[in-house]
């Protein structure tokens, strides 16, 4: 859109989430050709970036599943894998939530990415956008230090 800018924030890969005693969490990556057959939990229609990214990712690998569940939340999402024995495709800060119960793997392929970004009109002066613009490789740094 004209008038707008943009500043990317974090840019987080997908990866798989399923239980540890899954037979897949042998696997070093999953595949989406891995996920056919297995109950998948999606993510629901309230979280399009997200629900996009997944459905897309699974459409350019010729791969058509059906959601057993859907969840709009990370957390939920984690919690019904843990429960149900399904898998997951969740963004890998999810990584953070998982019980001893869940792991994660990498995706094979061209593993699908979410970015954060901030975006503002270029015309605004704001003097506490400008103090934020000015610290936000920063902040981000900061932030991504204390993840890792």
């Amino acid at each position: 859109m004209p008038g707008l800018a943009f500043r990317l924030l974090v840019k987080e890969s997908l990866i798989a989430v399923l239980p540890s005693d899954h037979r897949l969490a042998a696997l070093k990556a999953i595949s989406p050709g891995d996920l056919v057959g297995e109950t998948f939990i999606g993510v629901a229609h309230t979280a399009t970036v997200v629900r996009a990214v997944v459905d897309d990712y699974l459409k350019r690998s010729g791969i058509n599943i059906t959601p057993a569940h859907e969840v709009d939340h990370v957390v939920m999402g984690v919690s019904l894998i843990a429960s149900t024995g399904g898998i997951g495709l969740l963004p890998s800060y999810a990584q953070n939530f998982l019980h001893a119960s869940v792991t994660s793997r990498p995706l094979k392929g061209d593993t699908p990415t979410i970015e954060l970004v901030l975006g503002y009109k270029k015309s605004n002066q704001s003097p506490i956008l400008k103090l934020l613009l000015s610290r936000l490789d920063e902040l981000v740094a900061r932030v991504a230090k204390k993840t890792h």
